[in-house]
């Protein structure tokens, strides 16, 4: 063992969903000690409704989960279980197609609903707040992080999960002699609300709008535009997500001055979509108080890995939503990490080796999955120029598009990274 200490000592920084889940599956290991740092002073998640792919679901129940997000998970009523989304003209509600999920469908839940659930289940002394990191070295076959109210905290292994604004990432990227990555505006807002099932149901009685498109998630389209809804806390809110993208610079800038998540007026947000049809009208007219998100993401980075030290989730591949994919690649980033530290023979192993292979592995298919985000935002909004007018042919598109994401063989990541590290044979052909 590489290590001086009876256990491999893993320090994790950042208590969102990633750091959370891993932290969770990594304490209840022997040969593991397993310490979390969180920069704020209690956990906490912003933002609102946080959907699933089948892959994340799979994640999510592989890393012992299962059971606390079933509880609070969202999911479509019976017969449209299967549907992730129905797909709608925004201009007048017409029926494009429909995304379908076998057996998972929309499945969605509040941010701090989750990340809550998680966290009560983390054993006394785990995790430690107001530690927020600001350098880390590595002296031989240790790792010491250090952090703003002067403490510090030494480990054989790192990992970062403290978001798209990671000092840490920094680290690493200098360590490899690359360039750093900052976080850059998309050109993209969203404004966000969360209604009242029962209150829009009213609504678009009183309006004639089919009741149908509150009973299952929807995604409406426009040009530079697009609108989604699904349910979350047990269907008694809609979560409402309206996206608006200025495609005018190649090279959006936000300012400086101003934050990425600010409160803004009702009517800002319906003169942004004043050309649609009722169904978005009355759906808008439900948001009194709407927030504005300028919605940022990370260029794929060159490695998630430096050393002892090793980036996951938002940290290492922050992408656009258009996917519903963000959250569900740091869970399989932890799921991966969770299955190969959790192995006793770890203790036998090389860290930088196991960080080596957990790279290899996670971070081709995380950056695909950035980079289809992306190309999402631009199919909905009617700049995929493969699809351009050809409704048949985008309806084809949406239908089958998600496949190779949900689809994800997991096992076979694991069975990967047991061959690269030398405990198990490669499998014959």
């Amino acid at each position: 063992m590489s290590s001086p200490h009876s256990k491999l000592q893993i320090g994790i920084v950042g208590g969102g969903i990633a750091g959370v889940a891993l932290a969770l599956d990594l304490c209840r290991h022997s040969h593991l000690d397993v310490q979390l740092f969180e920069a704020a002073p209690a956990f906490g998640e912003v933002g609102a409704g946080v959907s699933f792919g089948a892959n994340a679901v799979r994640a999510i129940e592989g890393l012992g989960l299962g059971k606390p997000y079933e509880l609070i998970a969202d999911r479509t009523a019976a017969p449209w279980q299967d549907i992730w989304f129905e797909w709608r003209r925004g201009e007048d509600a017409g029926y494009l197609g429909a995304s379908v999920a076998q057996g998972v469908g929309q499945s969605s839940v509040h941010r701090a609903d989750f990340l809550d659930a998680l966290a009560t289940r983390l054993p006394e002394g785990v995790a430690s707040f107001d530690k927020r990191a600001t350098r880390v070295e590595q002296q031989g076959e240790r790792v010491r992080v250090h952090f703003a109210d002067g403490s510090a905290h030494e480990c054989d292994l790192l990992i970062a999960a403290d978001g798209i604004k990671s000092n840490i990432r920094d680290y690493v990227l200098e360590g490899l002699g690359q360039p750093l990555v900052a976080p850059k505006f998309s050109g993209t807002c969203a404004y966000r609300g969360m209604i009242d099932s029962e209150q829009l149901r009213a609504a678009y009685r009183a309006a004639g709008v089919d009741e149908h498109l509150i009973n299952v998630p929807q995604m409406y389209l426009g040009l530079d535009a697009h609108i989604l809804t699904f349910p979350v806390k047990q269907g008694r809110l809609i979560n409402v997500v309206a996206f608006i993208s200025d495609r005018t610079s190649p090279d959006p800038v936000w300012p400086q001055d101003t934050p990425w998540v600010k409160a803004t007026s009702q009517a800002q947000m319906l003169e942004a979509f004043a050309h649609w049809g009722d169904a978005v009208r009355v759906l808008l007219e439900c948001i009194p108080a709407p927030t504005l998100w300028a919605l940022h993401e990370l260029d794929e980075l060159p490695c998630y890995v430096h050393g002892r030290v090793g980036l996951i989730g938002d940290a290492a591949h922050a992408m656009l939503p258009h996917q519903g994919a963000g959250a569900g690649q740091g869970l399989e980033d932890a799921w991966l990490l969770a299955q190969v530290l959790a192995d006793p023979r770890v203790t036998e192993a090389s860290p930088t080796e196991v960080l080596k292979v957990y790279d290899e592995i996670r971070r081709p298919r995380a950056c695909r999955v950035q980079r289809t985000s992306h190309e999402a935002g631009d199919l909905y909004e009617y700049r995929d120029q493969k699809v351009e007018g050809d409704e048949a042919r985008l309806s084809a598109t949406l239908a089958s598009r998600f496949d190779w994401l949900w689809n994800h063989d997991m096992a076979a990541d694991l069975a990967q990274a047991q061959v690269r590290l030398g405990w198990t044979a490669p499998a014959r052909a």
